[in-house]
């Protein structure tokens, strides 16, 4: 396979906000995975402030080191234009039933691209049919039910252009998101791009909308990134999604109802393509307004732990944890009188071993401790999710006999509700706030722990463990 074409000249990328950058310029902190990045003397002057522009094979060489290494993310709303027309692309929707918000999502296409409804075994076709007829779009009706991925993958078959949007009959794209998304594939290297999704609408919200609006599973925030396993931004939702034809192969995981979107960005990423979130295209989603159905939801993308553990056996573990980060951990949960001390030691042992690790850097333990740092922050906020979402049924149990296992899990759920309430700016109060994040985690994990008993495996509840960052 000949290697790719190099980025276009004026593509512009930024540094991620998540990035240091050090030493005067010639180190940069961060990235998927974390990383300490040291550039040649010649590459630090083409960084102005935190931008690079290309302009040349030079710049384009570090400007796709920077993206490979998800320090940085393109600008597309710098971009003169998107290197593809919409004419280029291919609408692919996957429908059961659903006619009302199958005609509120064709309106909101329009006819700039071809459309292709595939539906999946409606119980009311007719209704299907004639909407899509009357929208002009071109209707695949299967007879079975074989679910989104399946109906999104005999879509791909028909398509004809380069390129394919998949999206979903309950969601609506925002004026000017595609062109957005499509602006991602200047890289010659990116095969899939997925927009921010929040919440349609609602002129009087439930208790559990406003929280939705505020902490979906679909919406993974507002800052770029590259899509890959162990990242800040590990999946993306298929509710929406651009991507190269010829590079999507067969599409979704044969057979997957569940997490067929996260398989795919995982694959994609092992063979060595680009996904992209980009947040500032955003589609709408009609999101579940009452309990019963939302936990049913929560608990319905638990159960797809188990397939993802099957399928990348390396990539589905619920926490990612340093030695030494494990070891602090420990410590603490112990809740002895020498826990915080032992927790201490652990970290000063780490930031000598870590600075020793860095001899390019101009100050290698200031460096070191604020990369402990980041690791100690990361530990305890993966405990808090194992205590509370992936290993909640052994936990309560555990707790029934010690009250240091009851003590842990109050201390992580009161400060956990109280730093996702904050970050999320929720309109919600704290305490319903926290009832709900708590029944999130709760629905999840079960699902997580049903798919596991299911498969007869562990896999997805297992922790892995790695070494510190390198240099």
């Amino acid at each position: 396979m000949s290697p790719p074409e190099r980025l276009p000249d004026g593509l512009v990328v930024r540094l991620g906000q998540r990035v240091r950058v050090e030493d005067g310029g010639r180190a940069l902190v961060g990235g998927a995975p974390l990383r300490v990045m040291y550039l040649k003397p010649g590459a630090v002057p083409l960084l102005r402030g935190r931008e690079l522009r290309v302009a040349d094979a030079r710049t384009a060489a570090l400007a796709d080191v920077l993206l490979g290494a998800g320090l940085a993310d393109p600008v597309a709303g710098r971009m003169a234009s998107a290197p593809v027309s919409a004419a280029e692309v291919t609408w692919v929707v996957p429908v059961r039933d659903r006619a009302e918000q199958l005609d509120r999502l064709l309106r909101a296409l329009g006819s700039e691209s071809p459309v292709i409804v595939v539906d999946d075994a409606s119980r009311e076709p007719v209704s299907v049919r004639r909407v899509a007829e009357q929208h002009g779009a071109r209707l695949e009706a299967l007879t079975v039910n074989v679910g989104p991925a399946g109906a999104r993958n005999h879509g791909l078959t028909r398509v004809c252009t380069p390129f394919v949007a998949f999206v979903d009959s309950d969601a609506v794209p925002e004026p000017g998101a595609l062109e957005l998304l499509l602006r991602h594939f200047a890289d010659p290297r990116v095969a899939l791009v997925a927009p921010r999704i929040v919440a349609l609408p609602h002129p009087q919200p439930t208790a559990v909308e406003r929280y939705e609006d505020a902490r979906s599973s679909l919406d993974l925030g507002d800052r770029p990134a590259l899509v890959r396993p162990r990242s800040w931004v590990s999946w993306v939702s298929s509710t929406c999604l651009v991507g190269r034809v010829d590079l999507l192969g067969t599409g979704f995981g044969d057979g997957m109802r569940v997490a067929e979107d996260v398989d795919l960005a995982w694959r994609l990423d092992a063979e060595g393509h680009r996904v992209r979130y980009e947040p500032a295209a955003v589609v709408r989603h009609e999101h579940r307004a009452s309990l019963v159905p939302w936990l049913a939801r929560k608990a319905f993308y638990g159960t797809g732990a188990h397939p993802l553990a099957v399928r990348h056996p390396e990539e589905i573990a619920p926490a990612v944890l340093a030695p030494w980060s494990a070891a602090m951990l420990l410590a603490l949960l112990a809740q002895r009188r020498w826990s915080i001390p032992v927790a201490l030691g652990i970290a000063a042992v780490t930031v000598v071993r870590l600075a020793h690790r860095l001899p390019q850097s101009a100050h290698p333990f200031a460096t070191a401790s604020r990369l402990t740092a980041d690791g100690i922050g990361a530990a305890l906020v993966q405990a808090m999710a194992l205590l509370l979402r992936h290993w909640w049924p052994g936990v309560a149990v555990a707790a029934i006999v010690s009250r240091r296992v009851r003590r842990a899990v109050a201390a992580a759920a009161v400060v956990d509700s109280l730093i996702e309430w904050r970050r999320t700016r929720s309109t919600l109060g704290p305490v319903r706030f926290a009832v709900l994040r708590r029944l999130d985690d709760l629905a999840y994990g079960a699902g997580v722990w049903w798919s596991a008993l299911r498969g007869g495996s562990i896999a997805a509840l297992r922790p892995s463990f790695r070494s510190t960052p390198r240099g």
